[in-house]
């Protein structure tokens, strides 16, 4: 059986085990999200925070629980790290630097876990099991609470209510990521990825050196940095460790997580809202950009130019033999069009165009399907837009889901939109018009314009994952990636929130045959062109400079 062959029955496989799965744990998070109910466990969450779980919040409340919730969690992630040599548990390791500790707290609160060190020569058990695996489930739980805040929004009228954060935050996490992330270490034990506490030991000699391993909970943090699409690694190497990836089966197994709660909230959004058709048309664009991407990704990658391409089967440089190209490019581009920063191979290895690629998977706005709740927000954003370009095409006031998009309504979509090519483009200018960020680049030219381009745009996206050769470890770095992290999480939120509850105090409209149906494949057709045109406008000059120059010069 050819590689190419075996890539595709890959896919196939993960098509498949995702279509298994999206109408159960899509109706499951629906129930979960309207549910009266509150278990046991959550009563005690509850009380021990002081929430009333059943006090309805307009956005500005929810928003505030919000941004309190996060600065909260950045500050005692960020102390943790800063007394970490005090800690039971730290192996040794010293306590982490004011700067790095500061980029690692808002890299995981803001669901970007970006990391600008190695795993395991510097975090301890306490600060990788109490302090980054907690935030891999709580950041990815905000994410989702504002989703469906945004989904309530279509969905309610003339209240302006958008139900309670506290109360989604704890079902998310206890109802959702919890027992998911359970079953999905127990698979990943079984594959072979370690569990256990165990301290530093020597495995032996290398070139006149001794090599040395720590252990750890690495299959119940690698489940939910799946799972939340989070993506910080135990080590450095990330998936593309035998520790925390062993083989081709936990490789499309781990893929499946990244992929599993946003494609299926895309059915909670069409319960939630009462249309399951409407649901399936952000699903058709999800889906069709997904693939697209996959399968361009593979081809180039298999692409034969040369005689070391021939030889190899493909542009195998920087990959794992045991994944091949097929399960690295299938992993790579699941990891950039969500907001997943593990990496199973080194993507400043791939071909320019395959580079390319990853970055622009990133510049879509991790939509496609994107982050855990970000992915969801994020699409209906785009969604909101391409009914207003509708709307100025027909001469036709627009509207979604029976809710009219005026003024206010665009200009919240259009804040949003804004927010993220302005931090990456302009602190990418910022650091190539300075002379100390440039000396962190391993190569000059189109490639090392990449490198900066690639860690901005994974920064603001909240992606995490990292193209490599550039040395990000320095107070500019640190600071500035930290920065655009917080600002290219939160900020974007506001304007999800203001939106929804702008839509919650609307009456709803009554359709017409004037109506644009957005729950037909024409609709869906013109959110994936809208989609493309939008990134293309906004990203094309700088990608003309990086890996589009590159790949034509190769």
């Amino acid at each position: 059986m050819s590689s190419q062959i075996a890539g595709v029955l890959q896919l196939l496989a993960l098509i498949a085990a995702l279509a298994l799965a999206y109408r159960p744990l899509g109706d499951y998070m629906a129930r979960v999200y309207s549910s009266e109910k509150h278990y046991t466990p959550e009563k005690w969450i509850y009380k021990v925070i002081g929430a009333d779980p059943a006090a309805e919040m307009r956005w500005p409340a929810y928003l505030r629980g919000v941004l309190a919730f996060s600065a909260v969690s950045v500050l005692l992630l960020y102390l943790m790290q800063r007394v970490q040599g005090s800690l039971p548990g730290s192996l040794g390791f010293s306590s982490i630097d004011p700067d790095q500790a500061f980029n690692t707290a808002a890299s995981f609160v803001a669901n970007t876990n970006w990391q600008s060190y190695y795993g395991e020569q510097a975090m301890g058990h306490v600060v990788q099991t109490g302090g980054l695996a907690v935030q891999n489930f709580l950041s990815a739980a905000v994410g989702m609470a504002v989703a469906v805040a945004l989904v309530r929004g279509f969905a309610r009228s003339r209240s302006g209510e958008l139900g309670n954060f506290w109360a989604d935050l704890v079902r998310g996490t206890v109802r959702i990521l919890i027992p998911v992330s359970v079953i999905g270490a127990i698979v990943l034990v079984a594959c072979g990825a370690i569990q256990n506490f165990s301290g530093i030991h020597q495995v032996g000699q290398f070139m006149g050196s001794t090599q040395e391993w720590n252990g750890g909970a690495v299959a119940s943090q690698e489940a939910i940095k799946e799972l939340g699409t989070n993506g910080g690694g135990y080590f450095n190497a990330n998936a593309s460790h035998p520790f925390e990836n062993p083989n081709p089966l936990s490789n499309l197994f781990e893929i499946f997580l990244i992929l599993l709660i946003p494609f299926a909230l895309t059915r909670t959004f069409g319960r939630l809202v009462g249309s399951l058709k409407q649901g399936y048309a952000i699903l058709g664009a999800m889906a069709v950009i997904w693939i697209g991407f996959t399968a361009l990704m593979m081809w180039t990658e298999f692409a034969h130019r040369g005689p070391a391409f021939e030889i190899a089967g493909g542009a195998m440089e920087g990959k794992e033999t045991r994944f091949g190209i097929a399960g690295s490019s299938i992993f790579a581009v699941a990891t950039t069009l969500t907001s997943t920063g593990a990496v199973n191979s080194f993507h400043s290895s791939y071909t320019g165009f395959g580079g390319g690629i990853t970055l622009l998977g990133m510049q879509l706005g991790e939509i496609a399907p994107g982050g855990v709740g970000s992915g969801l927000y994020g699409m209906l954003i785009m969604a909101v837009i391409a009914v207003f370009i509708a709307g100025l095409m027909v001469g036709r006031t627009p509207e979604y889901l029976g809710k009219k998009i005026g003024t206010r309504q665009i200009t919240f979509a259009a804040c949003y939109l804004l927010i993220t090519p302005a931090l990456v483009l302009g602190f990418t200018a910022v650091a190539l018009a300075l002379p100390t960020p440039g000396h962190s680049m391993t190569n000059s030219g189109a490639h090392g314009f990449s490198e900066i381009l690639y860690a901005y745009t994974s920064g603001a996206n909240n992606n995490g994952s990292a193209f490599a050769g550039l040395n990000a470890d320095t107070q500019w770095f640190n600071t500035t990636i930290g920065i655009a992290m917080l600002l290219g999480r939160f900020l974007p939120m506001v304007f999800v929130l203001a939106l929804a509850g702008s839509l919650a105090e609307q009456k709803p409209v009554p359709a017409t045959a004037g109506t644009l149906r957005t729950d037909k494949p024409l609709y869906a057709g013109l959110l994936v062109g809208t989609i493309l045109i939008i990134t293309g406008l906004t990203y094309f000059p700088a990608l003309a400079l990086g890996p589009l120059a590159e790949g034509l010069a190769s």
